[in-house]
């Protein structure tokens, strides 16, 4: 049980890994601290640039835990919300019973969600947004 909620994780922080990867492999490689603008215009496009870049990150987590049936405690089940600026992203949830744990996951596009969310997934997107 705990397997799969490690493997999960895993699989999330190698997609992370690999978008932060990709954006910085994007920039170019001769850029070094001389180049950046001394004025305050300079900066300010540059702060923008950084800001425009950022919004695809999927920087808005949240996480809750619950018990998914009454004969099982300790709040072992969980729904995760990975999400971007936008609101697209995903939610991964995991129900965890006493012979077995499943896991799901549901595509989020404009924090909302084509699949029916449970309450726990719909809590869990709504804790995500700024």
């Amino acid at each position: 049980m705990l397997d799969v909620v490690a493997v999960v994780l895993a699989a999330v922080a190698c997609a992370l890994a690999a978008l932060a990867l990709r954006r910085t492999t994007t920039r170019t490689a001769g850029a070094d601290v001389e180049a950046l603008p001394e004025d305050v215009h300079g900066l300010r496009q540059e702060v923008a640039a950084l800001k425009a870049e950022n919004r695809d990150a999927l920087r808005h987590l949240s996480v809750v835990r619950y018990d998914a049936f009454g004969d099982v405690g300790g709040h072992l089940s969980w729904s995760l919300a990975v999400l971007d600026d936008a609101g697209h992203g995903v939610v991964l949830t995991s129900i965890h019973g006493r012979s077995e744990a499943r896991t799901y996951a549901k595509s989020v596009s404009s924090w909302t969600c084509e699949q029916q969310l449970s309450p726990e997934e719909e809590e869990a997107i709504e804790h995500a947004r700024p």
